[in-house]
């Protein structure tokens, strides 16, 4: 066999070599499979559905408000809802008790007759038993010297149009009613600064469960219409600081459109929320004089915002243009506006001839002379009068034991005791051994606390990042309570945070805004802020509850009376 045949030989071979190979491979794998059972086949794996990063309120806002018309709806719920719960804690029982709690023994006999003759009018001595029995009508026509202007009395006034001044719910109607429209119109401003339903409904809640508030609604006192017209000077503010930002906008574009000069910035004349704020601030006042404090404050917040609002649209001469162009403007805008307004209230006391002072200059020797001698002789009294009020105000050192001084307000140290009468075992229904009916100005004390530690917080904020809306609620906490720190030696109450006690909840207000944060935060984020914000409804609430009774006079076992009072100067 030659070397060529060999090769073929071999290759042959080989061939046959492989092929065998091949069919004993595939003869052993057919016994394999034999061998074993046959396998399921595999399930096509399913995709994993995206995980839900929205919190508990997110996914029950998402699948109840499927429509416009749901949404709507339960944007609204929550805040009537609280404005039914603000109604049922400033009306139940209003009348309890009958009789004149407090200084309600000056401002509703004032109200009384100043309904009847313009003017308040001297009563006789120990007039309460009678007017509280139904003889209202023993005042007499002389004048009475009263330390407040008229409009809060002309207020409670109406109360008697109504059911008549022998009933005590006609005593203290107008202020519950103002008590309720506090409530709506604070959710109304907190809306308009946070845009948050639910920041919304928690602080209107906070004011319609707040001892403080709920007291000062339900008596015949005067400083619920101060807090009412200030709140309503704020929210005024607050739209005209939108309003003339728009108007400054608009006037720049027109100008540089025109190629004229924007180095002085406008005078803007057009700000009819400034003019609002003007004649709440005049309201206020003619409550009573501390609000004269939101005017000025107001005034000069609206001054720097104006000038802020100039510099940020590129006015060049921004703060000369502020202070020379516009401030004239807006103290003409406001100032007489409030003036006019106040003067107004006096109505009563400048038609009739029987008001205390109203006939001071036409007696001899009193009218002015020289440059102001051309003054009627109507405004010269009322100067006069004016005069012996402010006098009275600044010298009142009377000691009282219930008076409060402003620095320890914010830690409530002293609030006020409103009303109290014991009754012994079988009287008055008292079924132990002692029982006592009270109403104590006692805030809700985790409320109040919690709010003078939001405007630590808020001031702190405001040196770090300066921003709009805690200046503005800081503004209103200061315009409120530090003019009240200039008059550390004079007789003054508790109760007279009232007037400062809705910034304080918005100062609560932002910091649930910071804690619930927005749609795309860090879910455990805004988890954790909504369970702290439930453990502060839960406690408040439950608090409000406890306290209760001692706000409104409900009869109540001596000894559970003393666990209310945790603090000794409470008592």
């Amino acid at each position: 066999m030659d070397s060529r045949q060999s090769k073929d030989f071999e290759a042959l071979l080989t061939k046959e070599q492989k092929a065998a190979d091949a069919t004993s491979a595939a003869r052993k794998t057919q016994q394999t499979h034999q061998a074993q059972p046959p396998r399921e086949p595999r399930a096509a794996q399913q995709p994993r559905e995206p995980r839900d990063d929205r919190t508990l309120p997110d996914r029950l806002w998402d699948r109840l408000a499927t429509t416009p018309r749901r949404e709507t709806l339960l944007r609204w719920l929550g805040p009537a809802l609280v404005v039914l719960l603000a109604a049922g804690t400033r009306l139940w029982n209003l009348s309890n008790p009958h009789s004149l709690v407090f200084d309600e023994t000056f401002y509703v006999k004032d109200a009384y007759s100043l309904l009847n003759l313009g003017y308040e009018a001297s009563w006789p001595a120990e007039p309460n038993p009678s007017f509280e029995a139904g003889d209202t009508d023993i005042f007499t026509t002389d004048g009475s010297f009263v330390v407040h202007p008229p409009l809060g009395k002309w207020l409670i006034s109406l109360g008697f149009l109504l059911y008549g001044a022998d009933n005590s719910l006609s005593w203290r109607i107008s202020t519950a009613v103002v008590g309720i429209l506090a409530v709506v119109l604070l959710m109304a401003i907190t809306h308009g600064l946070f845009k948050s339903p639910l920041v919304t409904t928690v602080t209107g809640l906070l004011m319609a469960i707040d001892g403080n508030a709920i007291v000062m609604s339900r008596v015949s006192l005067l400083d619920n219409f101060v807090m009412f017209f200030a709140l309503l000077a704020f929210g005024a503010i607050l739209l005209d600081r939108r309003h003339s930002a728009i108007r400054l906008a608009m006037w720049m574009s027109r100008r540089q459109q025109r190629d004229k000069p924007t180095d002085w910035g406008p005078a803007l004349w057009w700000r009819p929320w400034l003019i609002a704020a003007g004649v709440a601030c005049g309201l206020a006042a003619a409550v009573k004089w501390n609000g004269l404090y939101f005017l000025a404050g107001f005034a000069v917040y609206t001054l720097l915002v104006d000038a802020i609002a100039r510099r940020r649209a590129g006015v060049q001469f921004w703060a000369s243009g502020t202070v020379l162009k516009q401030a004239p403007v807006s103290f003409v805008l406001t100032v007489p506006i409030a003036l006019a307004t106040y003067l107004v209230n006096f109505t009563g006391w400048f038609v009739t001839a029987g008001g205390y002072g109203r006939q001071w200059a036409a007696q001899p020797g009193n009218a002015w002379e020289g440059t102001f001698a051309w003054v009627p002789t109507a405004f010269q009294s009322f100067w006069h009068m004016q005069s012996d009020v402010y006098n009275y105000h600044v010298n009142e050192h009377s000691p009282h034991p219930y008076s409060a001084n402003p620095l320890a307000w914010l830690l409530m140290i002293r609030p006020t005791s409103m009303y109290f009468v014991g009754a012994a075992k079988g009287e008055a229904g008292c079924a132990v051994d002692y029982c006592g009916s009270a109403i104590a100005g006692i805030a809700n004390p985790f409320i109040w606390w919690a709010g003078g530690l939001a405007a630590i917080y808020l001031l702190y904020r405001l040196v770090l990042f300066r921003e709009w809306r805690v200046g503005l609620i800081l503004t209103a906490i200061a315009i409120g309570y530090l003019p009240w720190l200039l008059y550390l030696e004079r007789t003054v109450f508790q109760f007279y945070t009232i007037v400062f006690e809705p910034y304080l909840l918005l100062a609560i207000a932002f910091v649930v805004w910071q804690l619930l944060g927005r749609r795309g935060d860090p879910p455990a984020a805004r988890e954790r802020g909504i369970r702290i914000l439930a453990v502060f409804l839960a406690l408040v609430v439950v608090t409000s509850i406890f306290f209760w009774p001692m706000w409104t006079g409900i009869q109540l076992d001596w000894r559970f009376t003393q666990v209310h009072y945790w603090l000794p100067s409470w008592k």
